[in-house]
């Protein structure tokens, strides 16, 4: 056997592994981390871009961190507890609590527009959220479309979880500044004070843990506001160590640019812009389907390891888990405008390619009645060749390969529209573990 032709880097960097010789199935993601360096990876480029739309409705949320920042700073500088002569002008008799007063004054107007700014943001993690589920779940994408399709279905769920995240910060965070400044001022019961402080900040800390979870929820499985939060809380709490540990994994880059220091800041700034809020979804996303695939689907009935390659599955099931119906909405519209065009008469049949073994008889330009037998047998003959190659070479591997194919798919849409005729099934109101 003759050696195989060596390519070059550019070659083989161009083709990618699909076309080497080497390349095999056992090579595609068999486990959650594989899977997420898998899109890591190969679907960089869109995790940018989706990155890149989900950042213009953080826009607001991240102006108001900076002008609350900004507003603090110049608090510190023209504030009369800051003055170096005396107490400074206009003249306060006692400034004791005064810098928590003026805290506290400041960040109700803030930390309340945390709540609209939130709300504008859930419209970019729905629609981003949605794309980075189908990437997990292996299903071809269009950027644009998926994006807003993902706002349509899953806006509302979002919401609730920014809603819920931000209206919990707004609370704790007033009534740990109340509590500061009744301290500042000599409160005789401080200690409750501060106490109660600690207390909400750890709310805080877990209203973002089961914000995570309803964003999660609510992008995966169509369920109520009341079910939904629910649900978060219960995944919250049956996971609740890893949650924290993939958590931790997923947002770092944005703690890294609220306290990461002048230069870490800056860095920590830079991956948000181009990939932060993406690789976040993506951490978390890929996390919560590992979670579903042990403690929910298996009580609804629902197939575990989407998006994983299992060589052990059949390969029947295989293919079941490929067909069109489990595509992205953006991808079953285009599969349906291809079966309702018909099958292309260019491909679904044998055509013999043009030759020169038969002609069509050309008339003189004085012809006889024998001149038109012979022009008929000439287009007899062309046409019965015509018939035996394409008798000849219809069970070729390609000619039935894309009639299967395409009956598959038209089979598969006919059975998506009658399934939307029947009444979907009601989602549980628990989900119980395993």
């Amino acid at each position: 056997m003759a050696d195989r032709e060596r390519k070059g880097l550019v070659a083989r960097w161009l083709e990618g592994k699909e076309r080497s010789e080497d390349y095999a199935r056992s090579t595609l993601p068999t486990s959650r981390w594989a899977l997420f360096w898998d899109i890591f990876k190969g679907r960089f480029g869109k995790l940018v871009l989706v990155n890149l739309l989900m950042i213009v409705t953080l826009l607001p949320l991240a102006a108001v961190v900076v002008w609350r920042m900004l507003a603090a700073g110049t608090q510190e500088i023209i504030g009369p507890y800051g003055a170096g002569l005396g107490v400074g002008y206009p003249v306060i008799p006692n400034v004791v609590g005064y810098a928590e007063m003026t805290v506290f004054e400041m960040d109700l107007l803030f930390f309340a527009l945390f709540i609209p700014a939130g709300a504008i943001a859930a419209l970019g993690i729905a629609g981003g959220g949605y794309i980075i589920r189908n990437l997990i779940w292996t299903e071809g994408i269009f950027v644009a479309n998926d994006f807003l399709r993902g706002i349509r279905r899953n806006y509302w769920n979002v919401l609730e979880a920014m809603l819920f995240m931000t209206v919990v910060l707004f609370l704790a965070r007033t009534m740990g500044n109340l509590a500061d400044w009744m301290v500042a001022s000599g409160s005789p019961v401080s200690g409750w004070l501060v106490a109660s402080k600690v207390i909400g900040y750890i709310f805080v800390a877990l209203s973002i843990l089961i914000g995570l979870w309803m964003i999660s929820l609510g992008i995966s499985y169509k369920q109520g506001p009341w079910a939904l939060f629910r649900n978060a809380l219960v995944m919250t709490v049956g996971t609740f160590p890893q949650t924290i540990v993939f958590a931790a994994l997923g947002s770092w880059p944005i703690f890294l640019a609220l306290f990461g220091g002048t230069l870490f800041a800056v860095i920590g700034i830079i991956i948000l812009l181009f990939l932060g809020i993406s690789y976040l979804l993506l951490v978390w996303l890929d996390y919560s389907q590992w979670a579903f695939d042990r403690f929910v689907n298996p009580n609804m009935g629902i197939a575990t390891g989407r998006g994983l390659y299992n060589k052990d599955r059949p390969a029947a099931q295989r293919a079941i888990a490929s067909a069109p119906a489990q595509d992205s909405a953006a991808m079953r519209e285009y599969r349906r405008m291809i079966v309702a065009q018909g099958k292309s008469k260019l491909v679904c049949r044998p055509i013999k390619p043009i030759d020169d073994e038969l002609e069509v008889y050309q008339l003189p330009e004085s012809f006889s009645r024998e001149d038109l037998q012979k022009l008929r047998e000439s287009k007899q003959a062309i046409e019965e060749d015509t018939k035996a190659f394409e008798e000849e070479h219809k069970n070729d591997e390609r000619y039935v390969e894309y009639n299967r194919q395409f009956e598959e798919s038209e089979r598969a849409l006919q059975a998506e529209d009658a399934g939307k005729k029947k009444k979907a099934p009601r989602p549980p109101k628990m989900l119980n573990k395993r």
